[in-house]
């Protein structure tokens, strides 16, 4: 009997769970909807620290947070405030501009078209900054510094005196520097740098560091980048190509009359009173 009961229990079919769509309610607040899809467009808009929280923590909180908007968009009185209405419309115009922007990128950029833009701009004309190998001593005062310089014009090795003498971070290491290009140092030492030649050693050179004498150890013209390290720069250029030729081509084709905005003080714009005041359908 016990094993016929067992027999009768497995023959039933378990409870079919349907797959959830964006439609599938989740919660009603007073007859009023809340959907799987409604919650899925709340997270998809939280910040990225808060769409990493746990599963069921996140679902929990979002789904309080839409029954408390919910019941608090019940509680207002009246019409809708021509504010809302607004506002709405301008999301909705700002989502259905950014769906047809999707829509004009979906084939993606195609791979000739980089390649021919990365060999234009990188290749072909591609005028590489000046880089700079260079050492230097750093001491407190003019006369230390003028000091410095007659014995490195006396012969002293530049390396073994910045060892002795510099008071910067780069003393214990011969003064050097390593490559640095153009903004990456004060505006006097660079100056002083780029007046050199290779081998040159400058005069005294103040800085807010210190007094610093300069040495050009070499130059080089900045390398072109490989494809790989710009192709996502390429990538978001011709697809901003992609954009501004759509838009053009709808406007072409379209018929625009902005007359109207002649008549219209620009700093009316700054009256918010204009909306807040108002309900719609005033």
């Amino acid at each position: 009997m016990r094993s016929t009961a067992m027999a009768l229990m497995l023959a039933v079919p378990a409870a079919v769970v349907a797959e959830p769509t964006s439609d599938t309610v989740v919660a009603t607040v007073n007859d009023t909807e809340i959907t799987l899809g409604h919650m899925i467009v709340v997270r998809e808009n939280l910040p990225e620290q808060y769409q990493s929280l746990p599963d069921d923590v996140l679902f929990k909180g979002i789904l309080d947070q839409v029954i408390q908007q919910t019941l608090l968009a019940q509680s207002l009185d009246g019409p809708e405030p021509r504010k809302v209405t607004l506002a709405l419309e301008n999301q909705k115009r700002l989502l259905l501009a950014d769906a047809a922007i999707n829509a004009a990128l979906q084939e993606g950029v195609e791979a000739d078209a980089m390649q021919e833009r990365y060999q234009e701009k990188y290749v072909e004309n591609f005028e590489g900054a000046a880089e700079f190998n260079a050492s230097h001593i750093l001491v407190e005062t003019l006369e230390e510094a003028e000091a410095v310089h007659a014995e490195l014009l006396a012969g002293a090795d530049f390396a073994e005196l910045a060892k002795e003498k510099s008071t910067g971070p780069s003393g214990p290491s011969g003064g050097a520097l390593g490559w640095f290009g153009a903004g990456e140092m004060v505006p006097a030492f660079e100056d002083a740098v780029a007046a050199l030649g290779v081998g040159e050693i400058s005069e005294p050179v103040q800085t807010q560091f210190g007094w610093h004498i300069v040495k050009l150890n070499d130059l080089r013209t900045q390398a072109a980048p490989t494809f790989e390290e710009v192709q996502a720069e390429l990538v978001a250029e011709l697809q901003e190509k992609i954009i501004d030729a759509k838009i053009a081509a709808l406007t072409e084709a379209a018929e625009i009359d902005k007359t109207a905005a002649d008549d219209i003080d620009p700093a009316s714009l700054k009256d918010a009173s204009l909306v807040s005041s108002e309900v719609s359908g005033d």
